[in-house]
């Protein structure tokens, strides 16, 4: 099923993972809310706004490309 999901969910749980920082911190540090996170690392959002994604994106430090790639 991961195989499956968009690269911005498989991407945004990669870097997540790698910075050591749970679901619930991320949501904090991006000013999401956890919930919002939790259904775009499952898939269940697989287009998130360009708002989220680039709020996601400045708080684990890369540009919003490297969340799509």
């Amino acid at each position: 099923m991961t195989n499956k999901l968009p690269n911005i969910c498989k991407n945004i749980k990669k870097l997540r993972k790698e910075q050591g920082f749970s679901q619930d911190r991320l949501s904090k540090m991006a000013d999401v809310a956890h919930p919002t996170i939790i259904k775009i690392e499952s898939g269940a959002i697989q287009s998130p706004t360009v708002e989220t994604a680039q709020k996601i994106a400045h708080a684990l430090g890369v540009g919003i490309d490297d969340l799509m790639k």
